[in-house]
C-alpha cells in the first residue's frame, strides 16, 4: 500500500477514536483502560502526543536537522500523565488537532524527504515515509486500548492486511532472545498463506488463524480468539509489539 494513501486511513481512524471519546463522560475517561496503570485519558493523551512525536520525525526529514521523536522516555511519560485528567472536550480536540497537524505534514512532505533516514525512540532507523505506517499501528491498537467497545473485529481490512503481514515478517527477523515464549513456533495466516518460522523445526508447534486473529493475538489486543495451536495447549504469550521493521534492518546491513 502506498504510504500517501495511508494518510486518509489515519484520518478516518482518528475520527473513529474521537467518536468513541465523545460517547464517554468525563468520569468514564478517568476509568481504567486496557493498559496497566493508564486511564482512558492517558491513552487518549498518548494518541495525541504520539502524533506530535511523529511530526517531529517528518520535520527532521524535511529540514535535515536531527530532531528526536521524544526528548526522552521520562518526558513522554510526564506529558501523558499531565494531560490524562483533562475533560472529554479538551481530549477530543487534542486528538483531532494533532492528527490534522501530522496529516498536513505528511501530505506536504517532499518526495526527496520521504526517503531521508529518521530514528525511532527505541533507536532503530527507518525512512521518513514509514512514519505514516507506524502511526497506523498506534491509531488502531490504542483505539482498542480505550476499552470502550472497539476491538480487533472492528479494524479496517486494509490495516489488517498490512499490519498482519508486517508483523509476521518482522517477527521472523527477530533474534531468538526477543522471541520469548514464541521461540520454536511456526505461525501461519490461513487467509493469506503468510508464515513466520521462529526457530521452528519440522514436527514443532504451529499456530494458525486468520490474519485478523493473529494480529489481535500478536499485538496483545486479544486473548488469541480464533488462533489454533498444535499440539493443543495454552497459547504462548507474544513478545512486546510492534517490532523493528525487518526490511530496513536488512537494508542497513544488520
Amino acid at each position: 500500500m502506498d504510504w500517501r494513501d495511508v494518510i486518509d486511513e489515519l484520518d478516518a481512524g482518528v475520527e473513529r477514536i474521537a467518536a468513541t471519546l465523545e460517547g464517554m463522560s468525563d468520569l468514564a475517561l478517568r476509568g481504567a483502560s486496557a493498559l496497566p496503570g493508564w486511564s482512558r485519558g492517558h491513552v487518549a493523551t498518548h494518541i495525541a502526543r504520539n502524533a506530535d512525536s511523529l511530526w517531529n520525525l517528518l520535520e527532521a526529514a524535511r529540514t535535515g536537522t536531527e530532531i528526536p521523536q521524544y526528548p526522552s522516555l521520562e518526558r513522554r511519560n510526564a506529558d501523558v500523565a499531565a494531560g490524562a485528567g483533562r475533560g472529554r472536550d479538551e481530549l477530543v480536540a487534542d486528538v483531532r488537532a494533532t492528527q490534522a497537524r501530522f496529516s498536513e505534514q505528511a501530505r506536504s512532505l517532499p518526495e526527496s524527504a520521504g526517503s531521508a533516514p529518521v530514528r525511532a525512540m527505541m533507536g532503530w532507523p527507518h525512512p521518513a515515509w514509514y512514519t505514516v505506517f507506524r502511526r497506523w499501528n498506534e491509531v488502531e491498537a490504542h483505539h482498542v486500548d480505550l476499552a470502550a467497545g472497539y476491538g480487533p473485529a472492528d479494524w479496517p481490512e486494509p490495516y489488517v492486511r498490512w499490519s498482519a503481514a508486517a508483523t509476521l515478517a518482522d517477527m521472523a527477523a527477530l533474534p531468538d532472545r526477543l522471541l520469548g515464549e514464541l521461540a520454536g513456533l511456526r505461525i501461519t495466516a490461513t487467509d493469506s498463506g503468510e508464515t513466520a518460522e521462529l526457530g521452528w523445526t519440522p514436527g514443532g508447534p504451529e499456530a494458525s488463524g486468520s490474519g485478523r486473529a493473529l494480529l489481535g493475538w500478536l499485538s496483545g489486543r486479544s486473548d488469541g480468539a480464533g488462533v489454533h495451536l498444535r499440539p493443543d495447549g495454552p497459547l504462548p504469550a507474544p513478545p512486546p509489539w510492534p517490532h523493528e521493521p525487518s526490511r530496513f534492518s536488512e537494508e542497513s546491513g544488520r
